[in-house]
């Protein structure tokens, strides 16, 4: 996003968000030009995704949600899950999968025009989202091509257990890598993971500090609106790549500057002058409309300063990192750990952490209509969070990429009456 005005800091918060445009328009060029190199791709899903793994078989990754939110963002996603609901997908659908069917039908031309490869393997890590499956049996159907399940079990008592990382373990050996070989013709090399496994960890330090920033007052960054492109890089294509770490070292830098400024975050209007309210966020943004659902924040000087959405592909800042040491079982702990794969108390108890710790004066859930991994369970959570913490909660309900499930006014007066209070709060006005 441009801001409408560019002063010295905008123009440097604008070399991170440069370089990781120019990275993901280089990914999505090179898997366009497939049919060309003979490189092979493989499709896989956030949650839990072994990039490094793929990237060891020098195989490409693609990542359907991404193409889904990628569609909303450019107002393709209406017309694709109208032609996904014509061929008989329920209305109660998750909304990525229908935008993913309706992009293949219109030809799978990704986020810079181009067409997308077609999937050499399918590679199922599944953490804590059953639709992941079923979406994965239409790519199947869809492409005809093998499928590999990587079965990663749920954390319900709250912990990972060594039997738990060891099952991952032996599934990566005896499953995945055997696929990954089959698929790219090409051995696997631990030595080349490790040195990968390395370098995300450097980024993952990096991204930690970034989203810390936001205990600072002013926060110099959004962890919510601004967080998705923050966490871009390292959720999708490109973790344990040297890309990764040189990003992750820019944006980094940016960020320590504009606390040593005062300087608040970069939004669509520029930056924020004026921080009045701070807010955890939980669930994901809606995509069709995502500038003007930030911009009802900024309006109001809201801040989102945590947010568990930017923990979907991985919960760094609760200390974990990629082991070179141990690669098999690093990527099997990180798997188990992400946030899909987290029990309700965990999730309360992270929500609680970031209230406190980053001083927020509320916590606010997105509720999406058509994802049940983060919609399941978000009442108690805030009720939980209200009684735990004293802040007030709020909710508002919107979808992923159907803009059918948007309401701009219905959102702001809720937001507004929210604000309000916390406003009341603050006074020590009781209702």
């Amino acid at each position: 996003m441009t801001p409408k005005t560019r002063d010295a800091a905008t123009a440097q918060k604008d070399d991170s968000q440069l370089r990781q445009k120019e990275m993901i328009a280089a990914h999505y060029s090179r898997l366009a030009r497939t049919h060309e190199t003979g490189e092979r791709s493989v499709y896989t899903f956030v949650p839990g995704n072994l990039t490094e793994l793929i990237r060891n078989f020098d195989l490409l990754p693609v990542l359907p949600e991404i193409n889904a939110l990628q569609s909303a963002m450019r107002g393709k996603s209406k017309e694709y899950i109208a032609a996904a609901e014509r061929e008989g997908h329920s209305e109660d659908v998750c909304t990525y999968v229908k935008c993913d069917v309706g992009m293949k039908r219109a030809g799978n031309v990704g986020p810079t025009g181009e067409r997308l490869p077609d999937p050499d393997l399918l590679l199922l890590s599944y953490t804590g989202c059953f639709t992941f499956m079923k979406w994965f049996e239409i790519l199947k159907r869809e492409y005809d091509c093998p499928v590999t399940m990587l079965h990663v079990p749920y954390q319900g008592e709250g912990e990972i257990t060594k039997s738990m990382r060891d099952y991952v373990v032996e599934q990566i050996k005896k499953k995945v890598i055997p696929a990954l070989e089959k698929a790219s013709g090409k051995k696997y090399d631990e030595d080349k993971l490790k040195e990968q496994l390395r370098r995300s960890a450097q980024a993952e330090d990096d991204l930690v500090a970034v989203l810390e920033s936001a205990k600072h007052k002013p926060s110099p960054i959004d962890a919510y609106f601004g967080g998705v492109y923050y966490i871009g890089p390292i959720f999708t294509a490109f973790r344990g790549t040297q890309d990764a770490v040189d990003y992750y070292r820019l944006l980094r830098a940016e960020t320590e500057e504009a606390v040593r400024a005062g300087r608040g975050p970069i939004t669509p209007s520029g930056e924020l002058k004026e921080e009045k309210y701070r807010l955890v966020v939980e669930g994901p943004p809606n995509w069709t409309n995502f500038r003007q659902f930030w911009e009802m924040f900024v309006d109001e000087g809201a801040v989102c300063v945590a947010s568990t959405y930017t923990k979907v592909g991985g919960v760094y800042d609760a200390g974990f990192r990629h082991d070179p040491d141990r690669p098999l079982e690093s990527l099997a702990e990180y798997c188990l750990g992400c946030y899909t794969n987290l029990n309700l108390p965990s999730r309360v108890e992270m929500l609680e952490r970031y209230v406190r710790e980053y001083q927020a004066d509320g916590l606010l859930i997105n509720s999406i209509k058509s994802c049940n991994s983060f919609s399941a369970g978000q009442l108690m959570i805030l009720r939980e969070i209200e009684e735990r913490t004293g802040v007030p909660g709020g909710f508002v309900e919107s979808d992923l990429v159907d803009p059918r499930y948007f309401s701009g006014a219905n959102i702001k007066n809720r937001l507004e009456s929210y604000f309000q209070m916390i406003e009341q709060k603050r006074q020590g006005v009781t209702a």
